[in-house]
């Protein structure tokens, strides 16, 4: 056992993790909000970050201190069943469903579809999204290595072409700020609240907690105590360079407006405030810091979800998975931006709230001394509201998908349920399912699975 960790050791891992989590979106989201927000720029700001960091903290925190193997094993304390399907959804979800196929239209969108014919774009899809996981798959076949790609190659690379940008954007600002507009005029914390939602990073730190655990195990940290310790410490690093970055990218968009007006999303942002300080040079520029941020995610995905499965399918190998899922995150992401968009909200709607409360009845477990049934009645009380939810989100992009009594029970959450019209109305149907859990008489064949829980505390 590692009696003294050094810094550089936290230093490294947490610049990994910031590297997995820090793609397209994570760029894209905070400058919109930026313009958006204007001169409500702190209060749009700290509600961003709320979600946006600390739910991933929390999460990664969750997997760490609880000494949970991995998701499927944190998620198993609601029940084995449950564990299994929740862990196989979140992983699809996050990785060759949806995720993983975003990391190679993103890049392409906002960086090169731009300059090329609308009747040759499928082509040129093709050929860029095959190059970019042809390199993924290189890349992640190592796992090994994920820590030297990610933490000491590709993430610095990207922090240095980004502070290229963002540095010029603070040494010659382009404005002051605008005046709020939408939302964010009279609700601007709610909003930038919600908006941190979009980054999905809560849903990809359960996945990438078994990718850190086993990177902290390669540095000869093996006791639990020490693994909990050295979780905390890289993910307060993570998260400190991510609050960094998304305060300066945020204080870009709103000092925008002036000098290069609005645009419909972050990706147009981005590409004129390129444009601005560096002319035709900036599309390159942006071109580079885009793609770095979507490989050094890709590559974490990829990382994630073949370790999951292979050991979840021992006999089938995990470099197999590495292949399969690259090429399964090529197909899907021909099909384009759009369609992956409009596919990935009504899951992801369904999914976010159940690893909201996991996640933090996770942290909670020793106060009700990890009884199951607390994580049992909570997540199933939670689970019909978020149905609800990601039937909203489907019936929204498809208008032809509606169901006469999930239409009744929206409209009797939107009429009765606090919180509902916010998108957290599943706040108070998990709270209660936590007291009724509690109170809930305890079985007798269960302390087996309590005293496994204490155990990994």
């Amino acid at each position: 056992m590692q009696n003294k960790i050094p810094f550089s050791t936290y230093a490294i891992i947490g610049t990994m993790l910031f590297g997995m989590y820090f793609g397209a979106g994570n760029l894209i989201f905070p400058i919109q909000l930026g313009q958006l927000a204007g001169t409500n720029f702190w209060p749009a700001l700290i509600g961003f970050l709320v979600t946006a960091i600390g739910l991933p903290f929390l999460g990664i925190l969750a997997i760490g201190l609880s000494g949970s193997s991995g998701l499927r094993d944190l998620a198993s304390r609601v029940h084995p069943v449950f564990g299994g399907i929740f862990a196989v959804t979140l992983y699809l979800t996050i990785g060759p469903f949806f995720a993983i196929p975003r990391t190679a239209t993103v890049p392409f969108v906002v960086g090169f579809e731009p300059f090329i014919h609308p009747e040759q774009v499928s082509l040129w899809l093709g050929v860029f999204s095959f190059l970019f996981f042809l390199i993924v798959y290189y890349f992640s076949l190592n796992p090994a290595k994920v820590m030297d790609y990610i933490g000491k190659y590709l993430t610095p690379a990207f922090l240095v072409f980004l502070f290229c940008l963002i540095g010029i954007a603070l040494i010659k600002p382009m404005g002051s700020f605008g005046d709020p507009s939408g939302d964010y005029t009279q609700m601007a914390f709610m909003t930038g609240f919600k908006e941190g939602y979009n980054t999905m990073d809560a849903l990809a730190s359960l996945a990438f907690g078994i990718v850190v655990i086993n990177a902290i195990k390669r540095q000869g940290i093996t006791d639990t105590k020490d693994i909990s310790k050295a979780t905390l410490k890289s993910g307060i690093f993570a998260m400190g360079l991510m609050m960094l970055i998304y305060s300066l990218i945020t204080y870009m968009g709103a000092s925008s407006v002036t000098a290069i007006g609005t645009f419909e999303n972050g990706g147009q942002i981005f590409s004129a405030v390129s444009q601005h300080f560096f002319g035709s040079f900036g599309a390159i520029l942006l071109g580079i810091i885009i793609i770095l941020a979507c490989l050094k995610t890709s590559i974490g995905l990829i990382t994630a979800c073949s370790e999951f499965f292979h050991k979840l399918l021992p006999k089938v190998s995990y470099k197999s998975f590495v292949f399969i899922l690259s090429f399964v995150s090529f197909t899907i992401a021909n099909f384009g931006l759009n369609n992956i968009i409009q596919f990935a909200v009504p899951v992801l709607m369904l999914l976010y709230p159940l690893a909201i409360v996991l996640i933090l009845t996770a942290l909670c477990s020793p106060l009700f001394s990890h009884k199951q049934s607390v994580y049992a009645v909570s997540m199933f009380l939670t689970f019909f509201v978020s149905i609800i939810d990601g039937y909203s989100a489907l019936s929204d992009s498809l208008p032809g998908a509606t169901v006469s009594l999930l239409e009744a029970v929206k409209l009797f959450y939107i009429d009765y349920l606090p919180l509902y019209h916010l998108g957290l109305g599943w706040i108070l149907p998990a709270v209660a399912g936590a007291l009724i859990g509690y109170i809930w008489p305890a079985r007798q064949t269960k302390p087996t699975v309590r005293k496994r829980m204490m155990t990994q505390q």
